[in-house]
């Protein structure tokens, strides 16, 4: 889920960006500290969008920097479990496949794809299905469940796994199909409205 964070931090302003201005210098440090950092309780930070330099700093001895409190909002994408998530395939393996969601890609593993013998053809991008032939290829885009999220200090990158194994989930012709078979194979006919000369 993607939201916007308030934030609190103090940035170290030093001597070499003195002429320049303090929202700006500040905006930078904190661009440079955080954006595409990944923390346990905001999930991943993609972007600093505005920040609130204090004028008044702090000077330390022995230090040519000022020291300001900073509250500022950030861009962050945190995958909760059990979320739908819309993404594309970005890559195939022998064990299934990477979905860019959001900022980051999650593992899709052939167990998850679908009930069907599946095999992975890696030269070529493709996961073929044995008895429905259905196909997914790098490029394809699906709807997915996240089912396991790990962002703690041991995983640098994070770690998301999700699965298609569930009605109207997988790849968008797919979910398609479903839809039509649902409503009987009919489509909605298109309503007509009277216009009423005045």
């Amino acid at each position: 889920m993607f939201s916007i964070s308030t934030l609190v931090d103090v940035v170290r302003i030093p001597p070499s960006l003195f002429g320049t201005a303090l929202k700006k210098a500040g905006t930078n440090i904190l661009k440079e500290k955080y954006e595409s950092m990944i923390n346990a309780e905001l999930g991943y930070i993609i972007m600093i969008l505005d920040a609130k330099v204090d004028e008044m700093g702090k000077m330390i001895a022995g230090d040519g920097g000022t020291f300001h409190k900073v509250e500022f909002e950030a861009l962050t994408f945190y995958p909760k479990l059990q979320e739908i998530v819309q993404g594309e395939i970005v890559d195939v393996t022998d064990f299934g496949a990477f979905v860019r969601i959001g900022p980051t890609d999650a593992l899709l593993h052939l167990s998850q794809v679908m009930d069907d013998y599946l095999k992975s053809d890696v030269k070529s991008g493709m996961i073929l299905a044995n008895q429905s032939g259905r196909t997914l290829k790098v490029g394809s885009t699906l709807r997915a469940r996240i089912t396991a999220v790990s962002l703690g200090k041991a995983a640098a990158m994070g770690k998301i796994g999700i699965t298609c194994r569930q009605p109207f989930l997988g790849a968008d012709e797919w979910i398609a199909e479903e839809i039509k078979k649902s409503s009987g194979g009919k489509e909605e006919p298109a309503k007509e409205e009277k216009v009423e000369a005045s």
